[in-house]
């Protein structure tokens, strides 16, 4: 009798623990259940990416379609550099697509940027860690899709993708001290909101 562990069986559960780079050869090689597995592990993860920069989740989606499509077509000149290197590159194409979206419909320009002045005149000092740590992380991150666009976006490139404001400013086309400026606007903000959240629950 067949072994339970032989045959399809095995090869499926190969295939649910293969490690990042066989999952790239795989992906390039054109394998139907690589690519199956490549979605099924990052597509929430992606997803969460394109809703921090969309804010809404109908075109999230659309956003994460795109960049599965360009991922899928651009595995092939993926260099494994060590374990999270795929989810790294991964990440930083939907991160692309995402500011591509922004870009095609000049939502990035829905906001004057000026040379460091708060929208208050005055910035809102930042809540303390544990008071943030009081406020749900979905209440949290639906306060981040609710910044205007080049406030969410500058937030989420320096706070999130952890780049500097020299690189924002590169890929925003923008100078250092709006990139600056925006994010003490977006801090502000969700400073206010965190604090009027926290009187009322």
């Amino acid at each position: 009798m067949q072994s339970f562990c032989g045959g399809s069986i095995y090869i499926v559960v190969l295939e649910m623990q293969m490690e990042e780079q066989i999952l790239a050869e795989g992906c390039s090689a054109g394998s139907a259940a690589a690519r199956k597995e490549l979605y099924d592990r990052y597509a929430g993860r992606l997803l969460a990416i394109c809703m921090r920069y969309a804010g809404d989740r109908a075109t999230a989606e659309d956003l994460m379609h795109d960049a599965f499509l360009k991922i899928y077509g651009a595995i092939g000149r993926f260099t494994y550099r060590g374990p999270g290197s795929l989810r790294a590159w991964i990440e930083r194409i939907t991160v692309n697509v995402a500011l591509e979206w922004l870009r095609s419909r000049n939502r990035l320009g829905s906001v004057p940027l000026d040379e460091g002045r708060t929208a208050a005149g005055v910035a809102e000092p930042e809540p303390a860690a544990e008071e943030i740590g009081r406020v749900p992380r979905e209440v949290l991150l639906r306060f981040v899709g609710e910044l205007p666009d080049g406030y969410r976006t500058v937030f989420n490139l320096y706070c999130m993708e952890e780049y500097s404001h020299r690189e924002i400013a590169e890929l925003l086309g923008i100078n250092e001290k709006s990139s600056s400026s925006q994010l003490s606007r977006a801090r502000s903000i969700l400073s206010r909101k965190v604090r009027e959240y926290l009187k009322t629950h």
